[in-house]
């Protein structure tokens, strides 16, 4: 067997993120010989998900690596102490092992209608993942008053099964002793029939509502209705077009998972969200239109790609940092489909870290995995989130109730606070606010033990502003839920995470050329990962233009002539799903 250094790669790719494991899945039935390496001793780089030791040796690598650093800072963790074993009151109040956790930094949906869906069966990886249903999308209302005997702050569901738990909810709630609340959470409305359900809404809003929907189920076949206000302010499109007030204009406004204040969220970025969600309601199953991968969402994707891309050929290795590159190191020819098919002439000599100096013809990664290259990829303008993963003492069944007849068990929430919904120490105009999400995952996603919730949360604010609004989100969801005690957070990962501007929030702008280093074409690199909550399926594009370039056009050995379109491996088929 050739050492590393005798071998000749077809590719070396750095890092092992969604965007570049995502390629080395495409490239597994390529016949090209490709190398994979990761500085990092994990999967996922900045997609990873962690144990609770493996999230604390994280931090450090964060606060000592100026590299990694280029992508997250500001990190810190943060626990409760733990109660001793004679006082507590049951094992949720505590931490458990380190293992029992996996905590994620990509929680990403994936909606039903996303174009990762279909890759992930054509190419055969679906049988090592398992897939969960996301519930219901909720609104927290602050309230002036709230009287001391209120009833649950969890409202509207229609469905007759819900109606019987909330009858009996009702009863144990009698019962209990009253608790102080800061506000309500109110269900966003899953569609039309939940919407003629809702005694919130006067006659008149439903019929303005019900218009709106009636549009935007077929928006790209009206553009004279919005092209002209697609730069526009999203909120004052509703508004004129549609006369919808702003309270029911915060419920659309919740389902677009705008990062950015209502005045800032264009029409043009909100439509195609907003039939995004409708169009992929019912899609897996009724009642739902999202999911996400159990075991760490993103990271979980990562690993399986990258299992793909070792059962092909592939060379793992982790640990091991691109030190060096000397782009052109000999005279030797490989054929570029950057501009026509052109020969590029010359092999890249790369140093690894563990002293190994290979010769590649293409090299992928990013900036954030080749420090080496000091290229200046040119993605926009730098953009950041604050965010915040935390472990709460509850498992917070209220945000969970059944979804419909027939549906799966709900295994995420998502809770919208939306512009001045939170009161803070700082004097930011309440409409100049962004709003905060808070992505809460049970225990059935494998991501914390029985009794406890993960909540991840984030908001594009700066750090210590960020987090202000963070921590009291937390706290009046806390508050907020139908518990017998208020929840209590045990363990906290804080961290400012950054990325650059796209143009996903642009009308039907075309895809930009993906760049390659300043220096040579054989040097591709992927833009940071997305802020984004939701998966950005235009990661796809840039990972099958990669693709088709290290390939060519058409594909020239093995069975790769479609875009992830695989047959199943002669007695893998089975075997790899029952590994899992």
């Amino acid at each position: 067997m050739e050492s590393l250094s005798e071998t000749t790669w077809d590719v070396l790719i750095s890092g092992t993120g969604l965007q570049q494991s995502l390629l080395a899945l495409a490239l597994s039935r390529s016949g090209k010989k490709v190398l994979h390496v990761d500085k990092n001793g994990f999967y996922g780089g900045p997609d990873a998900a962690f144990s609770l030791q493996e999230a604390e040796d994280w931090v450090k690598t964060v606060e000592n690596d100026t590299l990694t650093s280029s992508l997250f800072c500001n990190v810190s963790i943060t626990s409760t102490p733990q109660p001793d074993q004679a006082t507590r009151s049951s094992d949720s109040a505590r931490l458990a092992v380190s293992r029992a956790y996996c905590l994620s930094l990509s929680p990403q949906l994936l909606y039903s209608r996303s174009a990762l869906l279909p890759i992930l069966v054509s190419s055969k990886v679906f049988r090592q993942l398992e897939f969960q249903a996301v519930g219901s999308w909720w609104i927290y209302n602050p309230l002036k008053a709230v009287p001391a005997d209120a009833s649950s702050p969890i409202e509207h569901s229609n469905s007759s099964s819900e109606r019987t738990e909330e009858a009996e909810e009702h009863r144990r709630r009698e019962e209990r002793p009253p608790k102080d609340r800061r506000g309500e959470l109110r269900k966003v409305p899953n569609g039309r029939e939940d919407i003629f359900k809702d005694s919130t809404i006067d006659l008149k809003s439903k019929r303005s509502l019900m218009k709106f929907l009636r549009f935007v189920a077929d928006y790209e076949s009206q553009p004279d209705v919005w092209e002209s206000q697609a730069s526009s302010s999203f909120s004052e499109f509703l508004a004129s077009r549609f006369n919808l007030p702003l309270p029911l204009q915060t419920p659309l406004l919740a389902l677009t998972m705008t990062p950015d204040t209502p005045v800032e969220t264009t029409t043009g970025f909100a439509l195609p969200r907003i039939a995004r969600h409708l169009r992929s309601i019912g899609a897996l199953g009724p009642g739902f239109g999202a999911i996400i991968p159990k075991w760490g969402g993103g990271a979980e994707i990562s690993q399986v790609a990258c299992r793909a891309g070792a059962v092909g050929g592939g060379v793992y290795m982790l640990g091991n940092n691109v030190e060096a590159v000397n782009l052109k190191t000999e005279n030797e020819t490989h054929t570029s489909k950057r501009d026509g098919g052109e020969s590029c002439e010359g092999l890249a000599e790369v140093q690894l870290q563990n002293g190994d100096k290979i010769k590649t013809k293409w090299i992928v990664g990013s900036d954030y995995d080749l420090p080496a290259l000091k290229a200046t990829s040119g993605f926009g303008k730098e953009i950041s989130s604050t965010r915040s993963i935390s472990v709460v003492s509850s498992p917070l069944p209220s945000l969970f109730p059944t979804i419909t007849e027939g549906a799966p068990l709900a295994a995420g929430a998502i809770v919208v606070f939306p512009p001045g919904s939170l009161s803070t120490e700082t004097k930011d105009v309440p409409g100049e606010m962004p709003p905060v999400y808070l992505v809460a995952h049970p225990s059935n996603t494998g991501e914390c033990p029985d009794g406890q919730c993960v909540l991840y949360a984030s908001v594009s604010a700066e750090s210590s502003r960020g987090h202000t609004l963070l921590d009291q989100a937390i706290e009046n969801l806390l508050e907020s839920v139908d518990d017998e005690s208020t929840p209590k957070v045990l363990y906290q990962i804080r961290y400012t995470q950054t990325s650059a501007s796209s143009s996903s929030d642009k009308v039907q702008e075309p895809e930009a050329p993906p760049p390659a280093s300043s220096a040579l074409e054989n040097v591709l690199l992927f833009p940071p990962p997305s802020l984004d909550l939701v998966f950005d399926d235009s990661i796809l594009e840039r990972v099958r233009t990669f693709w088709r370039m290290i390939v060519g056009e058409g594909g020239d050995e093995g069975d790769e002539g479609e875009f992830m379109v695989f047959e199943d491996r002669e007695g893998l088929g089975v075997d790899l799903s029952d590994d899992e």
